[in-house]
């Protein structure tokens, strides 16, 4: 969705959004296998797999940084 501002130029809406942190990304992770454990397709289950992967590759990151 879009807004205009009063130049008439179109913009986003402000949104707050919350930082990232280890314990988001990891969170995220563990949804993503949950979810692949219960998945019956092959291909999405190792999909699921490796963006949860990636939500680790995050959390790792975030933490050395901290």
């Amino acid at each position: 969705m879009e807004l205009n501002d009063p130049d008439g130029e179109a913009t986003m809406p402000a949104t707050q959004e919350q930082p990232l942190t280890v314990d988001t990304a990891l969170a995220n992770a563990a949804r993503l296998l949950h979810n692949a454990e219960l998945e019956t397709n092959l291909p999405l289950m190792e999909r699921l797999e490796h963006l949860a992967d990636s939500w680790i590759a995050v959390a790792r990151t975030l933490a050395e940084r901290g």
